[in-house]
């Protein structure tokens, strides 16, 4: 069976119990943090992956990777992706259960970066517009990149909006070797 289809099959499931339950914002905080585990510790991967690795040391490591103390639902779920044999796609699971909650909950997930850093002021102004127009929460992700030199770049769902002053200078290079 495809990645993509058994990862999200397995969070469908995950995110149907975690409702019934009402636990539904504390295992989104685990697979979100399980998630970013994965992107962080390349190497987490690569140790689930391991055969010769016994599945409660597996488990032992996901169950840290996921936040140390993680909800019974959580810990029965990464039982059974172990049990299944399933542990070399539990990252996508992770990533799938975390879009289908967003989606359940009308959340974006939005970054703003800038050259330096913005007053909470600016960033709540920058969320509430977000929120207009996504009828929904966001939730924001701030950086600073003092490569694009100032202004901002904002990024949601599919759109992206570049007002940084390298952009504009790119922009007046291009049209000058025209």
């Amino acid at each position: 069976m495809e990645i993509g289809v058994l990862s999200v099959r397995y969070a469908r499931a995950l995110l149907k119990s975690a409702l019934e339950q009402h636990i539904e914002e504390q295992v989104y905080q685990e697979m979100l943090t399980l998630s970013q585990s994965y992107l962080k510790v390349p190497e987490l991967r690569f140790t689930i992956d391991n055969p010769m690795l016994e599945k409660s040391k597996k488990k032992t490591l996901l169950v840290t990777a996921t936040g140390g103390k993680v909800s019974p639902l959580t810990e029965r779920f990464i039982e059974l992706v172990l049990a299944e044999d399933r542990e070399n796609t539990l990252q996508f699971m992770a990533a799938s259960y975390v879009t289908l909650y967003r989606k359940h909950k009308n959340i974006t997930s939005g970054r703003l970066i800038t050259a330096v850093a913005v007053t909470p002021e600016i960033e709540k102004k920058m969320r509430q517009r977000v929120e207009s127009r996504t009828q929904g929460t966001v939730e924001f992700q701030t950086e600073i990149d003092p490569e694009i030199i100032g202004g901002f770049i904002l990024e949601y769902d599919t759109y992206r909006m570049d007002a940084s002053v390298q952009n504009q200078l790119r922009n007046i290079l291009t049209q000058l070797r025209k």
